[in-house]
């Protein structure tokens, strides 16, 4: 009968031996997140400022959203069971929630588009600044949404409607779990803002582990009340 490993024997007991197996964790999801999910979004900087390239700006984020599903689904075992292999779990999540993802990230991306595209329209429209706010809103309540999306999708294996109505539910129903996201949201704006959307990619690996542990409570209930 063979015997189950156990991962500490891989990473070993020691302070050193557990730290550089960390630094080997965040690195490697770093990197895949990066190659896999941030690699389009290179072309961004090289687009003139002109509202019509919010759609290209789209089509190019598409590939990001599996990426992070696979990200928060390796960095889950990391947190459950920690070995040496974070490359294999991250495929494996890819492999296993990329299409799932994906049937939801697309329109959450057309709407972010809109609104975008909305928003460097509204004074040649001429509507009200109210409107603008409006939009502002919406646009952050979807992004909150889409990141309790991937933290469900990551996990669970859901149909897509249960996917957009659990994120939606959790959105009112965690405060504090909604509270830490948009804390995530706004550090991110502050890293594009004061150096460039590069920088939040190639730290996109980190952010998924930031937010695989603030939305862990969202996870844990789900799965508790809402599966066998």
């Amino acid at each position: 009968m063979t015997q189950r490993s156990d991962p500490l024997d891989e990473v070993g007991s020691g302070p050193l031996s557990r730290g550089a197996a960390v630094v080997l964790w965040v690195l490697t999801i770093s990197v895949l997140v990066a190659l896999t999910g941030g690699v389009p979004l290179a072309l961004v900087p090289f687009l003139a400022a002109d509202a019509a390239n919010v759609w290209i700006v789209a089509l190019l984020a598409l590939p990001l959203g599996p990426a992070l599903a696979a990200a928060m689904f390796a960095w889950r075992r990391f947190l459950a069971e920690r070995d040496l292999h974070p490359g294999r779990h991250f495929w494996r999540g890819y492999r296993v929630n990329a299409v799932d993802v994906l049937r939801w990230w697309v329109p959450f991306v057309a709407v972010q588009a809109v609104i975008g595209f909305s928003l460097a329209n509204r004074e040649a429209a001429g509507v009200p600044g109210a409107y603008g706010v409006a939009l502002v809103v919406l646009a952050v309540a979807t992004l909150l949404w889409a990141v309790l999306a991937l933290a469900l999708s990551s996990h669970l294996s859901l149909r897509t409607r249960d996917v957009a109505r659990l994120a939606s539910y959790y959105l009112a129903a965690r405060p504090l779990v909604t509270l830490g996201v948009l804390s995530l949201l706004v550090l991110c704006t502050g890293v594009v803002l004061y150096t460039s959307d590069w920088v939040l990619v190639l730290l996109a690996g980190l952010l998924a582990l930031a937010a695989t542990t603030t939305t862990e409570p969202v996870v844990r209930d789900a799965t508790a009340r809402f599966t066998a």
